[in-house]
Parts: C-alpha cells; structure tokens; sequence
C-alpha cells in the first residue's frame, strides 16, 4: 500500500479583517512539509486547490513544483485539481511540465471541489455543476492519450487537430478521480477504468464498503481490471491517543464548525470528535500504532492500494505537522507494510 499526506495549506483568520495571516510563509512550510515526507519515505504528497482566504494554494501545480525541486523519489499529486472550473489544456500542460521537472512522478487527481467559490470566479454556471466536470474529464483524458487533439464540447471553443506541449515524461500521465461518496462518480470512474480516490472524513467508513464494490463492478462491465482505489482522510499523530487529540481537536474543531456553518451542519463537539478516532470512526487521530491498526482495519473493508491522510485540518504549530509526519513515515508505514508483506 502507498501511504501518503495530502494539506490544503490552511492559514489563520485575523479576526477583525477575515484576511490570511502568514500565505507566505505557510507556503514555506508546506514545502517543508513535502520535503520531509520525501525523506521519511512516505510515497505521495497531494496539494489541494482552493480559492478561499483560509487556504494558501489556489495553483497546486506552481507548489508541487517548488517541491518537486527538493525532492527525490515521492509522488507529486493535486488532491484535488478543480477541473470543472479549469481549463483542462492548461491543467494537462502544468502538470505535463511537474512530470518533467520532477523526472516522472506527477499526478492529477481530478475533481468538482468542495466548494464553490471557483465558478463565479472563472465565469461558470453552477447549474451546470455535473455537465462541466463531465465534459472536461472527456477533454482531459483526450489530451493525455494523443498529442494532436480534434475535441468540441459546450463549455469551451473547440480545438481542431492541434498540438498540445509539453508532454509528459510518464505514458500515460496518472489521473485519479476524487470521489466525495456520489454512486455516480464512482461508477463513471470505474467505467472509464480509472483509480478513484475516495474521501471520507465523516460519518462510518463501512458504509463506504458498497461504494467500492460499485467502482470495481463498473469496471470489470466495461472491461477493464480494477483500477487502484484510494482512501483520503482526516487525521493527527502524536506519541499517544491523548496527546493527538489534545493537540488537534481546537484546530480541527475551528475549521469544521465554521465550514459547519455555511452548510448548517451541527457544532463539533468533543466527543464527537473521540468517537470518531475510534476504530470504526473517520478520523485517524492517535499514536503511530493506533493509526496503524486503523489503516489496516480499513484495508480488510475495502483492499485499497493507497492512503493519504490530511494531517493539519486547521492551522497547527508547523513543528507538529512535521513531527506527524515523520511517526507517519518511520512508525505507522512500516507498521502497515510489514502487516500487509505478511
């Protein structure tokens, strides 16, 4: 299994103006962040796209880059690129350019986003939330599969038999589908024969068991043997259970309730936060071996063939993200590795 971090480079909030305090140097850090995940082993590192003053990076592919410069074997992944609202030329180009730059390891993993302010901002119609990605998911694999493209679609002007530069070192350029828990994604994901990326960051992972099993059946009818699945999650790890919790829980707790609020979820309390770091819950918060035990808990459910986990859900001090990440590489991966090896 590949084991993995994904961040969406959150900052604080000033309280007074709602401005991003410190982009800069957040940005700093994630690349620090990625660069250690590179040197404790860990396989992938995906950034997120987002245009909100809470979150740093609304261009994925310019941060992986920066990475890509101080790093030597570790995956480079979108988590996600918001495609629906980009221009999927661009997006192949960018990240086309990351897999030269980074001697063949970039990803893109493909998806609508949670949330929305990026169709306003690039001049899409919300009401047209399915027909983009649809459409522009067609758009992106043409580019991948020839370097000469004749397209045409609705929502962009048609390119007739041109060329699309530079390609990429890797044939075919990975592209994963983020899948949020929508039957439909993960079906047209498995038709299509490509990985799906799978979050789950709430409610009880088992129910996602059926999910999966859709994915792999919408795969094997169109032919193809089924694609890699990957689980996406929240999580914190500290040398105990307590000390993961403690650390985390206000941070988290900031975030989910003032996402909570635009979408008129219930607050986040902190019990409902521990009940969720038990085995069967979403979040993996705890020591290196109670992560361990929970991501081999998850493979017997649903035999996925990566994990990444989103280790700073709200703004947390800079040397215990990295602390995270190193028990993830040197404690937790060798846990799971050597399990599953048996």
């Amino acid at each position: 299994m590949e084991i993995g971090v994904y961040s969406f480079a959150e900052v604080s909030l000033d309280a007074g103006s709602g401005r991003a305090a410190a982009a800069e140097q957040r940005l700093r850090h994630l690349v620090e962040e990625i660069e250690l995940a590179d040197r404790v082993g860990l396989d992938v590192f995906g950034v997120g796209e987002h245009h909100r003053p809470d979150y740093a990076v609304s261009a994925p592919a310019v941060v992986l880059a920066a990475a890509a410069a101080r790093t030597s074997r570790i995956r480079l992944t979108s988590a996600v690129s918001v495609l629906s609202s980009d221009d999927p030329v661009r997006v192949f180009q960018q990240f086309a350019t990351l897999d030269l730059l980074s001697g063949g390891r970039a990803e893109i993993m493909a998806g609508r986003g949670s949330f929305v302010e990026s169709f306003p901002l690039f001049g899409y119609d919300l009401r047209d939330y399915d027909d983009l990605f649809a459409e522009k998911l067609e758009l992106l694999l043409a580019l991948r599969e020839a370097e000469h493209v004749t397209w045409s679609g609705r929502h962009r002007p048609p390119i007739p038999g041109l060329g699309v530069y530079p390609r990429p070192l890797q044939q075919p350029l990975p592209v994963w589908i983020a899948v949020g828990g929508t039957p439909t994604s993960a079906a047209r994901a498995g038709m299509l024969g490509l990985p799906m990326a799978l979050g789950i960051i709430g409610g009880e992972p088992a129910r996602f068991a059926g999910l999966v099993e859709l994915f792999r059946e919408a795969a094997r009818r169109a032919g193809h043997e089924p694609p890699p699945v990957g689980i996406s999650s929240h999580g914190f790890i500290a040398e105990t259970r307590e000390q993961a919790i403690e650390e985390s829980f206000e941070p988290v707790a900031s975030v989910m309730n003032r996402i909570g609020r635009e979408r008129g979820w219930p607050p986040m309390t902190r019990q409902d936060y521990e009940a969720s770091a038990t085995l069967r819950g979403a979040n993996f918060v705890g020591s290196p071996r109670d992560v361990a035990e929970k991501i081999l808990h998850q493979h017997e459910l649903f035999r996925h063939d990566r994990f990444l986990l989103q280790l700073s859900v709200g703004p947390m001090p800079h040397e215990k993200v990295l602390r995270a990440i190193e028990l993830l590489g040197t404690e937790v991966a060798p846990l799971v590795r050597a399990e599953l090896d048996a």
